[in-house]
């Protein structure tokens, strides 16, 4: 009797605990079914339509990719804040060299990745090699791919990318929405199984928590953080890539528009699935639990100021609760 009375307020706690932590990891996603029911409710003809829906489901393909290239160095520890000027400079290879020079757009595309995989390797560099604070470094090559991509385009936007590219990426369409959305989730798909379940995933993880405690484990610091870098540069050329087939063209100015935004859905996203963590899943859920927002108000006549207070006020928010969440998990270990 008296074993039987000590088991079952144990059992119990542990299933209070496992309770907590399923709603924990999966408010975001309950918020973002909720969200959608409301405007669903407010706007029954406009709002839960399929043309809707599809629209907001490929137009933000661009913001996942570039948020999926941020968490890969921010699991390791370090910011990248290049990457929206890197997605700039890859839409505007493309489109130089397609439109104005006349070479074609599939060896465009890989002078945009080669472009990507350049920048990542300048940001490695001088991080790595004299010891830079990642925020600086990333800040000060964002604002000199800038300034090239005004030279490049002699601060225009330049039209009439080979509708090619714009066919595989909006025009076509596989249940009513354009592939676009479908790279995005291959790409989340891909991510997801290297952090989750490959040797590269949990050493950027080791390295994001502790650099040091990595070192002695025998694992490779700066290589690590380096791949994450190049990764990063990488995921956001595609992203680019994405977006000059999104639009056609390259506009010299508007990809930096996406910074904000993908900063908000990583951190936003590391309080969902697996809390504390930056995770793809989650930077997905958080991309549209955001854009439901923004498309639902707007709908409702709200003026545009409301997108800058969703990405602003979401990033600050999901900062704090990834610190709580954090604080949480080492109070627990101790």
């Amino acid at each position: 009797m008296t074993a039987q009375s000590t088991e079952t307020p144990v059992a119990a706690k542990t299933s209070r605990v496992n309770w907590a932590h399923i709603g924990e990891s999966y408010a975001l996603v309950a918020a973002l079914i909720v969200l959608f029911g409301v405007f669903a409710i407010v706007l029954p003809d406009r709002f839960p339509t399929w043309p809707n829906v599809s629209t907001m489901l490929g137009s933000q393909a661009v913001l996942v990719f570039l948020s999926l290239a941020l968490i890969v160095p921010l699991t390791s520890g370090d910011f990248d804040l290049s990457i929206a000027a890197t997605l700039t400079i890859s839409a505007m290879t493309i489109a130089v060299l397609n439109v104005r020079m006349g070479v074609p757009v599939g060896v465009a595309m890989l002078a945009a990745l080669c472009v990507g995989a350049v920048i990542g390797a300048i940001n490695g560099f001088f991080i790595l090699f004299f010891r830079i604070p990642s925020l600086i470094v990333t800040l000060g090559t964002g604002t000199f791919i800038n300034g090239i991509v005004l030279w490049m385009s002699k601060s225009a936007t330049i039209g009439g990318i080979d509708f090619a590219l714009v066919n595989w990426v909006v025009a076509k369409r596989f249940m009513g929405i354009p592939l676009a959305f479908y790279y995005a989730l291959i790409m989340c798909l891909v991510i997801w199984y290297v952090f989750g379940f490959t040797a590269v995933g949990r050493r950027l993880l080791f390295v994001g928590r502790g650099r040091e405690v990595a070192r002695l484990s025998g694992i490779n610091v700066d290589k690590v953080r380096f791949g994450a870098l190049m990764c990063s540069a990488m995921i956001a050329a595609l992203a680019g890539i994405v977006y000059a087939g999104t639009i056609g063209a390259a506009d010299p100015n508007s990809g930096n528009t996406f910074l904000l935004p993908a900063f908000a859905s990583a951190f936003l996203g590391a309080t969902a699935i697996t809390p504390g963590r930056f995770n793809p899943i989650g930077s997905l859920v958080a991309v549209y639990f955001i854009v439901i927002g923004i498309t639902g108000l707007t709908m409702m006549g709200i003026q545009t100021f409301v997108q800058n207070l969703f990405y602003g006020g979401a990033l600050v928010l999901a900062v704090a609760l990834s610190q709580l969440v954090r604080k949480r998990e080492e109070q627990s270990l101790n």
